[in-house]
């Protein structure tokens, strides 16, 4: 049985969701955010962990009996993604000879240079990962992030589009970020939208 604010996307894929405890209320973004976990048999692969504040230790019995022993990889998208990685990575220690950033095979970063952030596409379950980059749109769909949360690159939204552009060569499903709702078909559709809206 899923923990509460998990769903499973499809095999050994899944997503929920928790409150940020960065979160404040004139944030100009959503107070639960999205983490993916991705079972590829021998590892378990966390992006971006948020651990819930309410049912903290019956997630992590759950997390504990999933894991059940095997290695650990926790990726992070971008820097302000840190999040729980530090406590899971300390958990998981026995298990793991380098928790932080060890890409298993079946996970493949796709660094957008200069944006300061590292989608990750999964290509058995054509799901890409991002962190802040890419984010759920109002009414469905996605949209590239907006001008200020770019502030501490040199690129602007027409800038990330370009990089953005050879990820619609990836056969992706699904979109997984980490503000607003995924998108869980006909992703790659979704990211051309998005990528063209941001750069008329």
């Amino acid at each position: 049985m899923l923990p509460d604010g998990a769903r499973q996307l499809t095999a050994g894929l899944l997503r929920w969701s928790a409150p940020s405890p960065d979160w404040y209320p004139q944030a100009d973004w959503d107070q639960l955010v999205g983490s993916v976990l991705y079972d590829l048999g021998d590892t378990v692969v966390l992006f971006d962990p948020q651990l819930p504040q309410d049912g903290r230790e019956a997630f992590l019995e759950w997390l504990d009996e999933l894991v059940a022993g095997r290695p650990v990889s926790i990726l992070t998208t971008i820097s302000d993604h840190r999040r729980d990685r530090d406590a899971l990575a300390e958990r998981y220690a026995a298990n793991t000879e380098r928790a932080w950033n060890f890409v298993p095979r079946g996970v493949v970063p796709k660094p957008l240079r200069g944006a300061g952030e590292t989608p990750y596409w999964l290509p058995d379950v054509a799901s890409l990962v991002f962190g802040d980059r890419l984010i759920g749109a109002p009414g469905g769909g996605v949209q590239l992030c907006p001008d200020s949360w770019l502030e501490d690159t040199n690129i602007d939204r027409a800038g990330l589009a370009r990089l953005m552009r050879p990820l619609v060569e990836l056969t992706v499903e699904r979109l997984l970020v980490s503000h607003g709702d995924p998108v869980l078909q006909d992703g790659r559709a979704a990211l051309a939208h998005a990528i063209r809206e941001a750069s008329a």
